[in-house]
């Protein structure tokens, strides 16, 4: 049976969402409200209007003449077709597809059948997921994602509640167990200036994932000043105001503090 969804974008030529190139699918919806959100327009289920920015002409997932609409809901097979264009290049280089978001668990049936689609293909699936969903949502597609793009942003339940508004008790439980049942995980850290990227909360992150299992990788991603712009059109008061880029320098240091993992340490541009 067909399933439907709501996707806000489609990135091709992806590399920097997994391994060689891919084709990156956002899917619209997210628990969270992490006040840094780099993709704001992704936190409602529902397509939404705002002013003009730039279409994406790939499934015109954002179109008008007028104004902008944000997402769109879209079969499985409109996507899966989308995907099939550019298999050759996930062969030749060793890529796939990954599902993003917002929080693409949100819509399980949704992204089940994509992933389906593309394992019945032997194509590499990749699900960049922040880990807050149910055990039977991620039992359900577990065993066919490759791979598991894990965001982990802070240790402290108080600050991870004051800053995203949800406690991380169930993130956290969640990524214990993927590293127990699932296959490789690649942990994704976003480093925001005074919030996550603290010696104290780094250190903790680092302890947490030193008695996990199937940890491949930790991807460490600088801050993104472009996520204000955005959030100044996605949101009704601007939760973050400018913030100082870290320097090579700090990022070389926040790096050495998990190198002792023993696991690939890359700082994401």
């Amino acid at each position: 049976m067909s399933q439907s969804g709501i996707v806000f974008d489609i990135i091709k030529y992806s590399v920097h969402d997994g391994p060689g190139i891919r084709t990156t699918v956002f899917l619209k919806g997210c628990p969270l409200d992490c006040i840094w959100c780099h993709n704001p327009e992704s936190k409602k289920l529902e397509p939404e209007t705002t002013t003009k920015i730039t279409r994406n002409k790939v499934l015109k997932l954002s179109y008008s003449e007028t104004k902008d609409v944000v997402g769109r809901e879209v079969t499985d097979d409109e996507i899966f077709n989308e995907i099939l264009k550019d298999r050759m290049f996930y062969e030749q280089s060793g890529g796939g597809v990954t599902f993003s978001g917002g929080e693409p668990l949100m819509q399980p049936k949704f992204l089940k059948s994509l992933l389906l689609k593309c394992k019945e293909h032997d194509i590499h699936t990749a699900v960049d997921t922040s880990g807050y969903a149910s055990k039977e949502v991620l039992d359900s597609i577990a065993p066919f994602t490759d791979l598991f793009l894990f965001d982990l942003k802070l240790i402290d339940e108080e600050d991870h509640k004051k800053y995203t508004g949800v406690s991380n008790k169930l993130i956290l439980r969640n990524l214990i167990y993927l590293s127990e049942a699932a296959g490789k995980i690649r942990i994704r850290i976003p480093l925001i200036p005074n919030i996550t990227d603290s010696e104290s909360n780094l250190n903790q992150i680092a302890g947490f994932l030193s008695k996990l299992k199937n940890i491949s990788n930790v991807d460490l991603l600088p801050y993104n000043e472009l996520s204000e712009s955005k959030n100044k059109k996605f949101c009704s008061k601007v939760q973050l105001e400018s913030l100082k880029i870290q320097s090579d320098e700090s990022l070389t240091k926040i790096k050495k503090t998990f190198e002792p993992l023993g696991v690939e340490i890359t700082i994401r541009g």
